[in-house]
C-alpha cells in the first residue's frame, strides 16, 4: 500500500475488499474518519503552497516520467484492477491506456492551457490586461469503483497539473488501484504529501472531504451528485461531475452493417456493463432491423465471459454480488411487464449476469428509462430516423450516444442529440479518447466537463491583472465634461482595435 495509507493500530477498524469474481478477500485498508481527512487536507495544503511555485517545465517532467512508469506497469496495474473489480483483462487495459494518454495529454498541452496570457486592454495606449490562472488550492476527488484507477488518478492528474494538491477517496470496493497509481506519481517525482488517499464511506470521509476541498470532482450517480452539488454550492465552491447516463446507439439504413453488428456487442457489454457511457438502448431502423437483431445476438451468444487473466475473455464480472441483485431485478421487472428476452437473461454466479439483450421492453418497465448500469440492452425497431432522435432524446440523461451510419447521415444524427459526446460508427471509445475535446454530460447526465482546455482550466481561478501607464483613468485632473468628450472620441477610435 502507498506510504501514505492512514496509520492505524490492529484494532482499527477494517475494510475488507474482494475480489468480486472469486469471492476472495484480497487485502484490508483502514476505514477512514473525519479526523483522518482532516489530517490529510492539512499535509496536501502545506505540500500545495510549495508545489503552486514549482514551474510547468518541472510538473511537466514528472507527468511524462509517470506516463512512461505507467506503460511499464502495465501488466502490475491490469492485475491489480481485475483482482479488485472483476473485469476482463481488455477493460482493464482501457484504465492504464486512459491514465497514460491523460498524463501525456496534459504534460503536452497544459502549460500552455494555464500559464498567463495576455489579454486586450480598454485603453491599448495606456493599459495592459492579463489573464492569470492560479490553481484553486486542495481539489477533493471521490471516485467510483468501475474504474478504480483511471477515474481516480486520471482526475487528479490535470489538477496536479495546474499547481494543486489533491485528497482522494477511492471507492471502499476498489481502493488499491489507486494507492498503485499514486505511488507511481511518487516515483515519477511527485511530492509524497500533495496526493493523499484517505479510505472509508462516502458518509464520513466522502462528507468530510466535501467540507474541505476547494473544488470537488466526482463521478458516480445522479441522485447522489444532485445532494453533492447543493453542499458545494452552500460552501460556494465550484465543482465538476460525470453522472449517469442511458445511452442510446441508432442504427440507419446507410450503417456499415457488419461493422455495426461486430461493434455493438462491445458498446453495450464493454467493463461487463458497468460503464457510464455503455449503450443501455438500441433503435435500429426497420430497413435492417433484421439482419441487425440476427446478427447482434449471435454476436452477444458467442460472447467469452467469465473470470480470470486471460485476453480471451470477452466480459467479466459485476462489482459484487449485490450490484448483480439489482441487475437481475431489473430484468425479472421487465420480463414481468411483458419484454422479451432475445439472449441472456440469467445470473452466472454471485456477482457475475449474462450478456443480455431485450425486446418489446414496455414503458412501464423500470429499465426503460433507468440506469441498469449492467450488461442489459434493449432493442426498438423505428420506422423513420426521425423517430430514432426522437426516442434517443426521451430521457432524462444525455451522456454518450452511438450513431451507425454513412459518414454523412452520421453527422447529421450527431447535431439532433442531445448528448455531451457522440461516437459516429463505434460505441463509446473514441470520443472519451479525444483528449482534445470535452467531455461530459448533458441534463441529469453531469455539469462541467473532461479532458481539452477545460478539463484543466476548471481547477484555477481566473485573475484579471490591468496595469495602468503614466496618467489616472478616472482621477486625471480633467474637467469632467471634456473627460466625457475624450471617452467617446478614444472609445470610437478604438473601435476596430479592440475587435
Amino acid at each position: 500500500m502507498s506510504d501514505n495509507s492512514i496509520n492505524h493500530t490492529t484494532t482499527r477498524d477494517q475494510i475488507a475488499v474482494t475480489n468480486p469474481a472469486t469471492g476472495e478477500v484480497i487485502g484490508h485498508v483502514p476505514k477512514g474518519t473525519e479526523d483522518d481527512v482532516e489530517a490529510a487536507f492539512a499535509k496536501a495544503r502545506r505540500a500545495q503552497t510549495q508545489w503552486a511555485t514549482t514551474s510547468l517545465r518541472h510538473r511537466r517532467r514528472i507527468l511524462l516520467k509517470f506516463h512512461n512508469l505507467v506503460l511499464d506497469h502495465r501488466e502490475d496495474l491490469m492485475d491489480q484492477i481485475q483482482d479488485e473489480n472483476g473485469k476482463n483483462r481488455l477493460s482493464a487495459l482501457e484504465e492504464v491506456l486512459d491514465v497514460a494518454l491523460t498524463s501525456r495529454y496534459y504534460a503536452y498541452r497544459g502549460p500552455g492551457y494555464v500559464k498567463g496570457k495576455r489579454r486586450k486592454a480598454p485603453m491599448p495606449l495606456i493599459t495592459a490586461t492579463w489573464e492569470q490562472r492560479p490553481p484553486k488550492g486542495v481539489v477533493g476527488v471521490i471516485a467510483p469503483f468501475n474504474y478504480p484507477l483511471s477515474l481516480a488518478v486520471s482526475d487528479a492528474i490535470p489538477a496536479l497539473m495546474a499547481g494543486n494538491a489533491v485528497v482522494l477517496k477511492p471507492d471502499s470496493q476498489t481502493p488499491f488501484s489507486a494507492f498503485k497509481g499514486r505511488d507511481l506519481l511518487v516515483r515519477a517525482g511527485l511530492p509524497a504529501d500533495l496526493f493523499q488517499i484517505v479510505t472509508g464511506s462516502g458518509e464520513e470521509v466522502g462528507q468530510a472531504i466535501i467540507q474541505r476541498c476547494d473544488f470537488l470532482m466526482f463521478t458516480g450517480s445522479s441522485a447522489t451528485g444532485e445532494r453533492l452539488a447543493q453542499q458545494a454550492a452552500a460552501r460556494l465552491i465550484d465543482y465538476s461531475m460525470e453522472l449517469g447516463g442511458k445511452n442510446a446507439m441508432i442504427v440507419a439504413p446507410d450503417a456499415p452493417l457488419k461493422r455495426a453488428i461486430d461493434g455493438a456487442w462491445a458498446a453495450c457489454f464493454g467493463n461487463s456493463g458497468q460503464l457510464c457511457i455503455s449503450i443501455e438502448r438500441i433503435y435500429v431502423h426497420a430497413d435492417v432491423a433484421g439482419e441487425f437483431i440476427r446478427g447482434f445476438v449471435d454476436s452477444v451468444e458467442a460472447m467469452n465471459v467469465g473470470a480470470g487473466r486471460e485476453w480471451e475473455l470477452d466480459m467479466g464480472a459485476q462489482i459484487s454480488p449485490e450490484h448483480t441483485d439489482k441487475i437481475e431485478a431489473f430484468v425479472e421487472d421487465a420480463k414481468a411487464h411483458g419484454a422479451t428476452v432475445l439472449t441472456g437473461g440469467n445470473r452466472l454466479g454471485p456477482a457475475m449476469f449474462q450478456p443480455t439483450v431485450l425486446t418489446n421492453v414496455p414503458a412501464a418497465a423500470k429499465l426503460y428509462r433507468e440506469e441498469v448500469f449492467g450488461p442489459v440492452v434493449y432493442i426498438e425497431v423505428v420506422d423513420s430516423l426521425e423517430e430514432a432522435v426522437r426516442k434517443a432524446n426521451d430521457s432524462d440523461y444525455g451522456l454518450n450516444a452511438s450513431v451507425w451510419a454513412a459518414p454523412a447521415t452520421g453527422r447529421h444524427l450527431a447535431k439532433q442529440l442531445e448528448a455531451g459526446t457522440v461516437n459516429i460508427n463505434e460505441g463509446y471509445a473514441p470520443a472519451w479518447s479525444a483528449l482534445d475535446a470535452p467531455m461530459g454530460g448533458w441534463k441529469r447526465s453531469g455539469a462541467g466537463r473532461r479532458h481539452g482546455e477545460h478539463g484543466i482550466t476548471k481547477f484555477t481561478e481566473p485573475r484579471n491583472v490591468t496595469q495602468t501607464r503614466g496618467m489616472n483613468i478616472m482621477a486625471n485632473g480633467l474637467p469632467r465634461d471634456r473627460f466625457a468628450d475624450t471617452m467617446a472620441a478614444a472609445l470610437k477610435f478604438g473601435r476596430d482595435i479592440l475587435r
